[in-house]
């Protein structure tokens, strides 16, 4: 596994938007803008059950994440990898990951939605910061 340089670390920590590519079952690419962290080596982020993402990612665990850097605007960090979903802690993390971006406790959970936790192993890394 590729290991993610203190630089890479840096932008995905910082409250910048990730753009998040995943496989439709027609085999069209699907990407959403993402909140997006990092534990370890392995970028984060969270979804909920039913969403397109964790459909496709059910379906075809294969990722592209891509982060640009807000001091470069050539700058960018891009992440290819798989993807491994997980419902614990999906609850505190998106909590976590709200704070991050919006200051506060996420604000948006509707009644019986459950929470996603992934986490993606890199396969490929390609960065043009630092």
């Amino acid at each position: 596994m590729p290991e993610l340089d203190d630089d890479i670390k840096k932008i995905l920590r910082g409250p910048n938007f990730a753009h998040l590519g995943t496989v439709n079952a027609d085999g069209t690419a699907q990407v959403n803008p993402v909140w997006i962290d990092v534990e370890g080596d392995r970028p984060v982020f969270n979804t909920a059950v039913g969403r397109r993402k964790e459909r496709n990612l059910r379906r075809d665990p294969r990722v592209t994440l891509e982060v640009l850097d807000p001091e470069d605007p050539y700058g960018y960090v891009e992440i290819v990898g798989t993807a491994e979903l997980t419902e614990e802690g999906a609850e505190d993390h998106i909590d976590a990951l709200s704070r991050k971006y919006t200051g506060r406790d996420y604000q948006w959970r509707r009644p019986g939605q459950r929470r996603i936790k992934v986490y993606v192993t890199p396969t490929k890394v390609h960065s043009s910061v630092g």
